[in-house]
């Protein structure tokens, strides 16, 4: 445990922040997997919508510094691919 005031501080500024990185990445790939089974069932019109979703999420987690834009580039991309492969 720190005495000083100020790493205390940061101790508990940390744990909400990992916290709130935790609810961010677990919701982008929640979002990534359930636009996955919509696409293996072949729901367009489902997947569609979970598309949307899913490719804000990324964005999101892009925003906050979790995923690299490279990463999410590609991500959002590979999805989109397989949108698209459903058509």
């Amino acid at each position: 445990m720190p005495n000083i005031k100020s790493a205390k501080k940061r101790m508990r500024s940390n744990a909400k922040k990992a916290d709130v990185n935790t609810l961010v990445s677990s919701s982008m790939k929640t979002a990534i997997k359930k636009f996955e089974k919509e696409v293996k069932a072949g729901n367009k019109e489902e997947a569609g919508n979970c598309l949307n979703i899913a490719l804000q999420r990324i964005d999101k987690a892009m925003g906050s510094g979790l995923v690299h834009k490279n990463k999410a580039a590609r991500l959002k991309s590979r999805l989109i691919k397989s949108k698209n492969a459903m058509e």
